[in-house]
């Protein structure tokens, strides 16, 4: 079978990561986040890399064009010659083009949107309370240390983040489909975007990602979105 490229697409709370780590585990491929590829150019010691770790280091945006280098560099390495999980790239039409053309003749299999709705994401994030001191977290309405506001872990104290209120996390869900949808409606005209609902147990997602994603593999009927 040919190797297994994927996207995967997800509001912020989705449970994006969750299922991509679940993903990248169940068909022994790389979970391949953006950071990811950034630190691994900048840590090659190649002369493209050092240009990538001198633009980091100044906090400067990374162009499409030193992305697509970044891109290319880490696709090429020996643990993506099976396949890949991308998380965080392309986030725009133009990269996705670059990506097929990268890719040709066979481009990516899928693009994988978990579809949570606005609200259920609000609740999630909004719910979210964090250690001050370890960094774990905890959830509202599971955790008793999201109540009692000491970390079960170090003690320290648990608190909600200041970009976690509804207010910041709507404006940033705005922002993320503003910017996105275009990016969904791409694929979704070439006929490989495949949704998948992200609401429920995160096992029966899983299943139902995996599910969906051998059918595309196999070609059988019915398997786009």
């Amino acid at each position: 079978m040919s190797s297994l490229r994927l996207i995967v697409f997800g509001r912020q709370g989705a449970g994006k990561g969750t299922q991509a780590v679940r993903l990248a585990d169940h068909y022994g491929i790389p979970h391949i986040s953006t950071g990811d590829m950034l630190r691994a150019a900048a840590a090659s010691g190649s002369d493209f890399g050092r240009q990538v770790k001198e633009i980091m280091d100044s906090g400067s945006l990374v162009s499409d064009e030193v992305m697509e280098g970044v891109v290319a560099e880490r696709l090429a390495q020996p643990d993506a010659a099976a396949g890949f999980l991308l998380d965080g790239y392309p986030r725009t039409p133009g990269q996705a083009e670059y990506l097929q053309t990268l890719l040709a003749p066979d481009g990516v299999q899928a693009a994988i949107n978990l579809e949570v709705p606005e609200d259920v994401v609000v609740d999630r994030i909004t719910g979210r309370r964090v250690c001050s001191s370890c960094g774990a977290t905890y959830a509202l309405g599971r955790d008793e240390s999201a109540v009692s506001g000491l970390c079960a872990n170090c003690g320290g104290e648990v608190l909600q983040r200041p970009d976690d209120t509804e207010d910041a996390v709507r404006k940033r869900l705005a922002l993320y489909a503003e910017s996105t949808e275009p990016l969904l409606n791409w694929f979704r005209e070439r006929d490989l975007l495949v949704d998948v609902d992200g609401v429920g147990d995160p096992d029966d997602i899983a299943a139902a990602l995996v599910a969906r994603i051998d059918e595309r593999r196999s070609g059988a009927p019915g398997a786009g979105s």
